[in-house]
Parts: structure tokens; C-alpha cells; sequence
């Protein structure tokens, strides 16, 4: 998989999630295989750049490249100014956000509210593309609502103007997340446009995403929600479809491992108030599948200090592997 002159690891991607995909989060998922994480969306109002959460959003020390910044908005002019701030400060791919459902984003116009404006969608990736000195792709959704899935349209005008990847979620800004994604839609898309499109929607395991790029033909897939808790999903899904095989699950020492380290870029990134806040979240999704998670989480959630965080988390995993052997101690007795 190529984007312009950046050739990536593999075509799995990893779906830009505010609050969510930050450097920590990013940095995990690269490293268990991703090909590419995209930052959490930035606003395009230049009052907005200085601001801590902007800045934080847009820390990429220590990233692999390419370093893909995805921008948000519904001025031309904004959006293409903002795409060469981001540029001249590192940014090696710009990603334009018009997939987002979300009420606050769609209530400035932005995000999926977009796709009801073919002509201004025109305007927008024309003038992006013509500022940005670097690869530009687009995210959306297959349309404003079930009643109007113009997604073969827009994908047209990308194509057009410039933009070098598309990444299609299967389902309308009408839809938001609910019910299921179709991929019908995406599969129309590829079939009418020569850029790499990318799949995404309800992409859990790699059975999934061997299945979505049979139905769609699209050359990868974006993971979204599967991820969180789950940076290994990407270590799954490249041996699956590289191979056939499944990749064998992480152990519980593995998880715990991982899960300390997300921690610890967490309290790097935000600073301990802030990192302990964020870090409950990722806890919880990390555990969620675990035996105790649910009394853990709300445990967890209590606990004000980065150190309280991090040994609660030890003396979690602690019990999980002492109930382990004791299981495996039983079973070998009564094999006995």
C-alpha cells in the first residue's frame, strides 16, 4: 500500500477517534502492525491552534512516519490554511474529516454534515489538495441518510481533485453508529474510481475483514472500535490475511504489559490529573473481557493517582494468574 511517495507496512488502518487515538494509542497500534494512525481530528479555526488540547492532539514525538494529521471543518479557505500550518509543522499526509456523525461536529456544518453539499465537498478538497504540499486523503460516510447515498458521487469529486486514498464507512450520517454497516455502497465505490479505497465498519476480527474486502474489493480495511482495549487486533489481522493463520492471543502477562505502558504514555502525554482521567477508559476497555472486569473498572475508576492506577492494575493481574494456575493445578489433579 502507497500513498504518494510514503509506502506503508501493510493496508490496515487505524479509523481517527476523538479522545481516543492520541500518540499513546497510536504508537501502540503501529507497533502491533498497523500500517497507518491517523491523529484525532483538528479543528480548522486558527484560534484554536495554541489551545492544550490542539497541541496534545497534534504531539507526534517520538511517531513513526508517515505522520497523518486529520483536519475538520467547513471553509475552504480554513481548511486549506490548516492543512499547511500542519505541513509546515511535520504532517506528511493531510486527512479530511467527513465522516464524523457527531452532533457538535455536523452542527457547524462539518464532518458528515458535509456530504449533503456535493458543489462545497468540490471546493473543499480542490482547495486542500492545491495548499497541502503532501498526500491528501478523505474519510466519509456513504451519504447524508438511507434515502440519499451519494457516495459514488463524492468519491468521483475526490478523485478529481486530487485526494490519493478514500476511506468509506458503510454507514450514513443518519445512521450514526447504529445498526449494521452495509458494504454494498463501498463496493459500488471501488468499482467506479481508480484510488485506493478503504473499508470500514464493524470490522471486529480478522474473519471480518477477510469477509468486507471479499464483499467490497477494496484494497484495505480501517479499524475503528474493535481496537480499543485491543492494539493486538493488528497483529492478528496481518497474519490472518497475509497467511490464513490465526496469530495466537495475548497472554495475560502480555495484556497487563501492555496495558501499563499505555498507561504510562497516557501520564507522559496529559500529565498525571489528566492522564489518570484518560487512562480509566482505556482500562476498562482493556479488561472488559476478563474475569471481575466490571467490579475492577468501577475500582479503577476511583483511584485519583497514577501510582494507585498502575498497582491496582498489578494486584488485577496478580489474582487473574494465581486463578489461572489454581485452575490448571485442578485440572492436572483430576487428570491424575
Amino acid at each position: 500500500m502507497k500513498i504518494g511517495a510514503h509506502a506503508l507496512r501493510n493496508a490496515l488502518f487505524v479509523a481517527p477517534m476523538a479522545g481516543v487515538t492520541d500518540r499513546p494509542f497510536r504508537l501502540l497500534a503501529r507497533r502491533f502492525g498497523a500500517g497507518l494512525a491517523t491523529s484525532e481530528m483538528v479543528g480548522s479555526r486558527p484560534e484554536l491552534r495554541e489551545s492544550r488540547k490542539t497541541r496534545l492532539r497534534l504531539d507526534h514525538e517520538g511517531e513513526p512516519g508517515p505522520v497523518a494529521v486529520q483536519i475538520a471543518g467547513a471553509d475552504p479557505v480554513l481548511l486549506a490554511d490548516a492543512a499547511r500550518y500542519n505541513v509546515d509543522r511535520g504532517a506528511q499526509i493531510i486527512d479530511i474529516n467527513m465522516g464524523c456523525p457527531a452532533k457538535k461536529v455536523c452542527g457547524a456544518h462539518a464532518g458528515s454534515a458535509l456530504l449533503a453539499d456535493e458543489a462545497l465537498v468540490a471546493r473543499i478538497l480542490e482547495a486542500v489538495v492545491a495548499a497541502a504540499a503532501v498526500p491528501v486523503t478523505l474519510k466519509i460516510r456513504t451519504g447524508p441518510g438511507p434515502e440519499r447515498r451519494n457516495a459514488v458521487r463524492i468519491a468521483r469529486i475526490a478523485e478529481s481533485a486530487g485526494v490519493q486514498l478514500l476511506a468509506v464507512h458503510g454507514r450514513t450520517r443518519a445512521c450514526g453508529f447504529g445498526g449494521r454497516a452495509e458494504y454494498e455502497t463501498i463496493a459500488e465505490v471501488k468499482s467506479r474510481i481508480r484510488i485506493p479505497v478503504i473499508a470500514n465498519g464493524d470490522i471486529g476480527s480478522p474473519q471480518d475483514a477477510k469477509r468486507v474486502l471479499a464483499l467490497t474489493g477494496a484494497d484495505g480495511v480501517m479499524i475503528g472500535r474493535a481496537a480499543l482495549g485491543r492494539p493486538w487486533i493488528f497483529r492478528e489481522l496481518e497474519r490472518f490475511l497475509a497467511t490464513g493463520e490465526r496469530a495466537p492471543g495475548p497472554t495475560l502477562g502480555e495484556v497487563r504489559d501492555v496495558l501499563l505502558e499505555h498507561l504510562e504514555g497516557l501520564y507522559a502525554l496529559y500529565g498525571e490529573p489528566q492522564g489518570v482521567r484518560v487512562a480509566r477508559k482505556h482500562i476498562g476497555w482493556t479488561v472488559r473481557e476478563l474475569p471481575g472486569a466490571e467490579e475492577f473498572r468501577r475500582a479503577a475508576n476511583a483511584i485519583e493517582s497514577a501510582a494507585g492506577q498502575k498497582a491496582a492494575v498489578g494486584r488485577y493481574f496478580e489474582r487473574l494468574a494465581g486463578a489461572a494456575a489454581n485452575d490448571d493445578q485442578a485440572r492436572e489433579t483430576i487428570a491424575a
